[in-house]
């Protein structure tokens, strides 16, 4: 009799686990279909549309503009530069060819802008806040990046080596951009320039408008590189609190954003994140940390 008991329960026991282990199979099963191409919610079904900024700097863009094209300096179908590598790179985990993905002219401003979105998701070094992912959502991290400052070699700004130092100086940033958010609550400069777009702010500087501009320090490099002759990177600012980062950004609560985060963690852990940072972001990520 409690040899039969015994083979009862032990029964019980492997019908059980048996169930655990189906239902587990069957669940993840269910959420990688719902990764697939043919399930995700997007904008236009079988297309991932791609949202970015016009122009396209290097180095998140770069490949240069077809002629004819209505992309500036790139455009970003060619995959190279960071942002664009990226973006293939991860519509390729996600089942999607090269030729399924579209691209879409989106201003900065508007990206992370409450309401209806017309592209699936849109990437454009947009920093995370708990602002701004009140009104969309975001992808988990990207890219980690810290503000830097750009100014005019010999002016009288590059000779300071400190944070507090630049606050009687006049700032300038692009609109809407953490870099604004760094020189009005950390810097706290006493003059603040704003401007629409990053060109408008480097032709500021470059007109002796303004003293220096933030902007993130890969940005920084094209500026002084290719924008400004007479410019210099004077550092970028320490890493602040919980750190800033990159993130794509998607329509409030777009299911599309599980799956990219999905994507993103593969990208991570078999090293293409890191590859891709490598190619285009190496030597744009050197400069004096200001204190």
């Amino acid at each position: 009799m409690r040899n039969a008991l015994i083979a009862l329960v032990a029964t019980a026991i492997t019908l059980i686990v048996a169930s655990v282990a189906a239902a587990t199979t069957h669940r993840t099963a269910r959420v990688s279909a719902s990764c697939t191409p043919g399930s995700l919610n997007l904008v236009t079904p079988g297309t991932l549309t791609i949202g970015t900024d016009n122009p396209a700097y290097p180095p998140w863009y770069g490949g240069g503009s077809p002629k004819g094209s209505s992309w500036k300096i790139n455009d970003p179908s060619t995959g190279q530069g960071f942002e664009s590598a990226v973006a293939y790179a991860v519509a390729k985990q996600l089942g999607f060819t090269k030729a399924q993905v579209k691209w879409l002219y989106t201003p900065f401003d508007k990206s992370y802008a409450p309401g209806k979105k017309s592209f699936d998701f849109d990437i454009n070094q947009i920093s995370y806040t708990p602002a701004r992912a009140k009104v969309v959502t975001f992808s988990s991290s990207y890219y980690d990046v810290n503000q830097s400052i750009v100014v005019l070699k010999g002016s009288k700004i590059a000779a300071v080596h400190s944070v507090a130092g630049l606050a009687s100086f006049k700032l300038g940033a692009q609109l809407g951009t953490t870099s604004y958010d760094y020189i009005k609550n950390t810097i706290r400069a006493s003059s603040v320039s704003v401007f629409d777009t990053n060109d408008a702010a480097v032709q500021a500087l470059k007109n002796k408008q303004i003293d220096g501009i933030v902007v993130d320090l890969p940005t920084a490099f094209y500026v002084t590189a290719v924008q400004v002759s007479n410019g210099e990177i004077l550092g970028q600012f320490p890493t602040p609190p919980g750190g800033e980062h990159f993130g794509m950004v998607f329509a409030k609560g777009n299911s599309l954003a599980g799956c990219v985060d999905g994507a993103i963690a593969t990208l991570k852990s078999n090293g293409t994140l890191a590859k891709l940072q490598q190619t285009w972001l190496a030597k744009a990520t050197g400069a004096p940390v200001l204190k």
